[in-house]
């Protein structure tokens, strides 16, 4: 499945350290929260920072604080207010970041049936838990 398009543009991509598509997705969001924040934006129905803070793998908040900002530079994520005073903002994924759920879904099949983790269907909003 080839992509043509080119959604993160050069002004927001990082220093890629490869050439490979594999090491710059990596890049972007290889590491052990980026992932779980896309998931709970795109399935959960986490919209705010204290939802999100409240998942079940209790993300730090100074890290989760940092990878939103990343995911927001980088397109994947926007925010809007929805309070003045203090301001709080509320996320949502953009079209960009929508199109990681194919990544997720094979990320879960694979860990269903290789790590006996829990299997999540979106569709149905529906969790079947470990065997």
């Amino acid at each position: 499945m080839a992509q043509t398009n080119r959604p993160i543009d050069d002004e927001n991509a990082p220093d890629f350290r490869s050439r490979c598509s594999i090491a710059r997705s990596l890049d972007l969001i290889g590491d052990k929260w980026t992932l779980l924040i896309v998931r709970d934006l795109m399935w959960h129905g986490k919209a705010t920072f204290q939802a999100l803070q409240n998942s079940e793998e209790r993300i730090p908040t100074n890290i989760l604080s940092t990878r939103l900002k990343k995911l927001i530079e980088l397109g994947l994520v926007k925010k809007t207010p929805y309070q003045d005073r203090p301001v709080r903002y509320r996320y949502a994924l953009t079209e960009t970041g929508c199109s990681l759920e194919p990544v997720l879904l094979s990320l879960m099949a694979w860990g269903h049936g290789n790590l006996g983790g829990g299997r999540y269907d979106p569709v149905a909003g529906d969790s079947t838990p470990p065997p």
